[in-house]
């Protein structure tokens, strides 16, 4: 539980971070960061594996690299759910999800 709890406050950390990094995205603190942590999660959880299953003849056309577009369509829909997170574009929401994907591999490796 510990561990589950260490990830969820640094992926909220990683989101402040891009937030920080990225032109067209701002989050207001670090309790918005922490719920959109969980949002994220979850819609990674429930949607995205439909979404991928969906998209499946076009991701494989493209190899995998549609993949990024679902993640920035994601993204942006979180935003629409979390009230302190604000994405002013779909560039921004593009970069925004390769920086929080390329950092949360590091908090998915085994301890």
């Amino acid at each position: 539980m510990l561990m589950l709890l260490l990830r969820f406050v640094g992926f909220a950390l990683i989101i402040m971070f891009t937030a920080w990094i990225v032109p067209g995205i701002s989050v207001e603190n670090f309790k918005y960061a922490f719920f959109l942590a969980i949002v994220i999660s979850l819609i990674n959880l429930f949607i995205k594996p439909v979404l991928l299953f969906i998209t499946l003849p076009i991701n494989i056309l493209t190899l995998g690299l549609f993949t990024l577009i679902i993640n920035a369509v994601l993204l942006i829909f979180a935003s629409h759910i979390v009230p302190g997170f604000h994405i002013d574009g779909f560039l921004s929401a593009l970069l925004g999800s390769i920086i929080i994907s390329i950092l949360t591999v590091g908090l998915n490796l085994p301890s």
